[in-house]
């Protein structure tokens, strides 16, 4: 289980600890924060759920941009595609790949020590092209959580063909809105991270997977960084 999730759940459980005072008022506002709490470990449990899964999304990014997420479990491998590079990540390597003009040049690293499952290195590598990773939304979630002053609505829609479940959250003069599918896919989010602003929406999303998701590039110059094997 990723460390953010990890994490989630202590601070939701914490403030499921902090809930047990007494007096009207009190009570009112721990039923408030126990709401709160209860629908940030839905979305989290979702999410969790879907990095253990296999499946496939398509994502709409501004100025006509698409990113994509594939990920298998048999084997176990995960690519992070945009439109000017991509991050795949197996059992075997850790492969950056980058275009730049007109040519892209891929980096092969060892594996990461989780196995073949993706990093907060990943995430925040991916961050950096615009692509909204499961653990940022969990973060600012759990902060919404635990702020007693934060106002979280929740809606329903439905974003590339999927039931959607969205809360809107306002806190400390900053908002944003994250969707999650039932399935536990990242349907959208619009709002403020690491101080940028960030916009993504789900365009279509498969249990399946080709095997071409996790390809270098055509055409591409590759180094491999591995140590030889003997």
């Amino acid at each position: 289980m990723p460390a953010a999730s990890t994490t989630l759940r202590v601070l939701a459980a914490s403030v499921i600890a902090s809930l047990t005072v007494t007096g009207c008022q009190a009570l009112d506002d721990a039923g408030g924060a126990l709401g709160r709490a209860d629908l940030v470990n839905d979305l989290a449990a979702r999410m969790d759920r879907a990095l253990e899964q296999t499946w496939a999304a398509d994502y709409q990014l501004p100025g006509g941009r698409t990113a994509s997420v594939a990920q298998t479990m048999k084997p176990l491998q995960s690519a992070y595609t945009w439109p000017d590079g991509k991050i795949t990540v197996s059992q075997q390597a850790v492969t950056h790949c980058e275009k730049s003009g007109g040519r892209t040049s891929c980096v092969v690293s060892p594996p990461l020590p989780t196995a073949g499952k993706p990093s907060v290195v990943v995430y925040t590598e991916a961050r950096k092209y615009g692509l909204v990773t499961p653990p940022a939304v969990i973060r600012l979630l759990t902060d919404a959580a635990l702020d007693r002053e934060a106002d979280i609505e929740q809606t329903d829609t439905t974003l590339g063909g999927h039931h959607a479940t969205c809360v809107d959250v306002t806190r400390a003069g900053e908002r944003f809105t994250a969707c999650v599918t039932t399935e536990g896919v990242l349907a959208s989010f619009t709002g403020t991270l690491d101080g940028k602003p960030a916009d993504i929406a789900l365009s279509r999303y498969t249990d399946t997977v080709e095997a071409s998701a996790f390809d270098v590039p055509a055409g591409a110059d590759v180094v491999d960084r591995r140590p030889a094997t003997s």
